[in-house]
Formats: C-alpha cells, structure tokens, sequence
C-alpha cells in the first residue's frame, strides 16, 4: 500500500528523563522524529506533579532549541487548585500554547480509588474549565476505547468525555489499542453522542511486550491473543522483537488508513525508530530546515 504525506498528520508523545543516559536518549529521538513535522509534540507529567521540573524543563528546551510545539501534559491527583493554576499560568508565561489536559491515576497506583484533592479540580472536566479561566489554550484530553477502568459504564465514559469537551476541549487522544474495531465502535458512539471533535487514535509501538502488558493492565485495554503469540519466544531475541513490533505497528496504522484515518498520536516510549519506520510508511519524509540545534546540557 502507498501512501502519500498529504492529509497525514502526526504527534509524538515523550516523557521527562530521569538521569543523564535517558536525557541523552530523549534528546535523540527528538533529533531524529522533529524532521517530521509533527503537528505537536507532548511531555507526560507524574502524579501529583512528581515530575514538574523535569516536565517544565523539557519543555523550555523543545521551545528554545526546536521548532516543534509542545504541548505540556498536566493532571490534578493530589494538588491544590491553586497549585494546578500556577502550572498553568507559569506554562502560558513560557510559551505554551497546548495542553493534555487529564485527570491523572491515583498517587497509590493500581486498585486505589482515586479521590479528589479536597481543594483540588474533581477531575479532567473540572480541569479543563479551569485551564480555559486561566488562558486561552488549546487543550486535548484522553478517550478510551475500552472504556476508562474508573468509569462505571460505557454511558458514563462517553458523559465524561462530553464533559470535558463542553468545558473547552478541542481534541481526544485515545488510549492505546490494537484491534482497530474497538477504535472505530468506540467513535460510531461518540459520534452518535453528539462529539464532534477529533478523536484521534494513539498509537503503542510494542517496545518490550512485557511492558506493554503492564501498561494495558493500569489503562483497561486488552492484548489480544493474536499479539501474544506475534512476541511469544521473543523475550531474549530483541531483533526480532523489534522486527516483529516494526510489522504489528505498520498493520495497524496501514489499515486505520485505508479505512479513513488521517491522524495519529505515538506513544514513542522516547525511542525515535519504530515511529519513524511508521511515518516513514505513512509518506512523511524528513525535511532538514526542521532538524533541532541541540546543545549538550539539559538547561538549569
């Protein structure tokens, strides 16, 4: 299948590092996907703002060294109206102009029910009001296929995610998936719910599956059976484990694009070459102008 650039367009999710090897390794990928183009890039931020510093530096250096638009991930577990305000507003002062707007899971992790800050934003409906109080910003919000493992029904999701969209929300990214008609079932209901934003679907290339089983466990989505047996035997083979990803990601985005999909959202783990085998599938070539001037130091 051939695929040409136009109307394709594409985001890149990163998360702050932790020490110097995986500034290093961030860095890189950013090097090498921003050549893309992408519409935007976003940086994760921990529970409970755990991750402020880190996540507020990242972005001042995307902002100061690249010519990607950043868009600064923000939650409310355990955080103060006030302290989330001050998020934003010290956000808008650098620059930002876009926001993933989410909840956040609880600071206990999986099977902790998650409480509101009793001084905090109840969730990412209230969330995204706020943010729209403080500044005029874009601001994308989360969608589950499968449905949020806090939501008490499908019924309740979608009410959810219509709230966050009154409030002033302009995109959703999705959760990630692997079997394509949970995305397109998912998007016939929001639809029929009267959503007309973008739903845009995020894409998980397979890094290390055991991980991925991980990450499907805390976000209720499913590993089909089918995956599991593309990676069964694979755990001390990583070439082929790459290899195999490279192909299961290609499948997925190749046939999202045969059936009208023309957007998409990685998940990039903060590795750059599964993604860039992808949009290099999708007809997106690197143009040089975009390449970033990094310096060697993360800055104070």
């Amino acid at each position: 299948m051939q695929v040409s650039r136009r109307g394709i367009r594409v985001s890149f999710e990163f998360f702050p590092p932790r020490n110097p090897d995986m500034e290093k390794t961030l860095w890189q990928a950013i090097g090498r996907l921003a050549p893309l183009r992408p519409h935007f890039v976003s940086v994760t931020y921990g529970a409970g703002g755990s991750t402020r510093e880190r996540t507020h530096a990242t972005v001042r250096r995307i902002l100061a060294e690249t010519m990607l638009t950043p868009a600064a991930h923000l939650t409310c577990v355990a955080a103060t109206r006030a302290e989330v305000d001050a998020v934003v507003e010290a956000y808008a002062q650098a620059g930002v102009r876009h926001i993933v707007a989410l909840r956040g899971d609880p600071t206990g992790g999986v099977g902790e029910r998650y409480a509101p800050h009793p001084n905090g934003y109840r969730n990412a409906a209230d969330l995204v009001a706020g943010i729209k109080r403080i500044a005029d910003l874009e601001i994308s919000v989360s969608a589950y296929p499968e449905k949020h493992p806090d939501s008490a029904d499908v019924a309740a999701d979608l009410d959810m995610l219509k709230a966050k969209v009154d409030a002033g929300a302009s995109r959703a990214i999705t959760q990630f998936f692997f079997e394509n008609d949970l995305y397109f079932r998912y998007l016939d209901r929001v639809r029929a719910a009267g959503i007309t934003i973008p739903i845009v679907p995020g894409i998980l290339p397979v890094q290390n599956f055991k991980q991925t089983g991980n990450f499907a466990a805390r976000a209720g989505a499913s590993l089909p059976d089918w995956l599991k047996a593309r990676f069964d035997g694979l755990d001390d083979d990583p070439s082929t484990r790459k290899l195999i990803a490279a192909a299961v990601a290609a499948e997925q985005v190749l046939d999202l694009v045969e059936r009208g999909v023309n957007e998409f959202h990685f998940y990039t783990m903060n590795r750059a070459d599964l993604a860039y085998a992808i949009c290099h599938l999708l007809g997106l070539r690197p143009n040089a102008n975009w390449a970033p001037k990094l310096t060697e130091t993360e800055p104070a």
